[in-house]
């Protein structure tokens, strides 16, 4: 793989977008360089790469890169995503969310995009908050925490979004952070390698707003937290319910084989054509 210098910059509009408008401390580039160092160890040619985003922080991500891009509407990436992949089944298609705006607005076609196994990969930047619309809590914020919304503190269960993607369908379900950089890279090609739905959730700060209403420091405090509370799947298997308690798992949690979508509608397509139906 090529050096950071080369292998990211060649993939951005630099000279037409920038400078970025994600706030200081931010882990949303974080997740967007993995995303680049991803397509990058693939070797993907950029005219067979369509990124689509919705609202939000995260929908900032489209504007960024030098692929073919739509900024579509919020929680609907994944229907514009749905007719891409149908028309040009021989693209990558990278679909790039909030927390809210895949699981709350876009929560019904999150879950159908799953059950359909269609061959995209989903990319959630999970920062447990609405940062761009005012800090409204958002369907992964955790209990008990802070939001422009829920101001004496949420009171509202949150999505755990590796066993949502799991129990819906999906064939491809990994879990990082911003504060192992490595470990994101890796999830994320293995994300975009996978034949069929691929989700990718990846916990990462938001200083300004979830962190300010939260109390929790700077971003290097935030990024300390991630550290100290993140545990690989492989590691926790032998720990006791108490070790485990506070602690959010990452890593691959699903990787199956099934059926993909674009492939099993262009059979349907020929059988029916053979039977003289059409």
């Amino acid at each position: 793989m090529t050096d950071d210098k080369e292998g990211i910059y060649k993939y951005l509009r630099t000279e037409k977008k920038f400078p970025l408008m994600w706030c200081p401390g931010c882990g949303n580039g974080v997740v967007l360089g993995s995303m680049l160092r991803a397509i990058d160890a693939i070797g993907l040619d950029k005219d067979q790469v369509a990124v689509v985003s919705g609202i939000g922080c995260s929908g900032r991500a489209s504007t960024y890169v030098d692929f073919n891009t739509l900024h579509t509407t919020h929680g609907r990436a994944l229907t514009f995503a749905t007719g891409l992949k149908l028309a040009r089944p021989e693209m990558t298609v990278l679909v790039v969310m909030g927390d809210g705006d895949a699981l709350a607005i876009g929560g019904n076609h999150f879950i159908h995009s799953a059950r359909r196994n269609m061959d995209i990969t989903a990319i959630i930047y999970n920062n447990y908050i609405y940062g761009m619309t005012g800090g409204q809590f958002s369907p992964t914020t955790p209990l008990g925490m802070v939001a422009s919304t829920a101001r004496a503190g949420n009171i509202e269960a949150s999505f755990d979004i590796v066993k949502l993607a799991g129990a819906a369908g999906a064939s491809f379900v990994a879990r990082g952070t911003t504060f192992q950089v490595d470990q994101l890279d890796e999830l994320m090609e293995k994300a975009i390698r996978k034949k069929g739905f691929s989700v990718v959730d990846a916990i990462t700060q938001c200083p300004p707003i979830y962190g300010r209403y939260n109390r929790l420091g700077s971003a290097t405090d935030m990024l300390k937290w991630q550290e100290e509370h993140a545990l690989e799947v492989e590691e926790a298997g032998g720990l006791s319910e108490e070790e485990l308690k506070g602690k959010f798992l990452t890593g691959v949690f699903v990787d199956e084989e099934k059926p993909e979508y674009c492939e099993e509608y262009a059979r349907l397509v020929s059988r029916v054509q053979e039977k003289g139906e059409g």
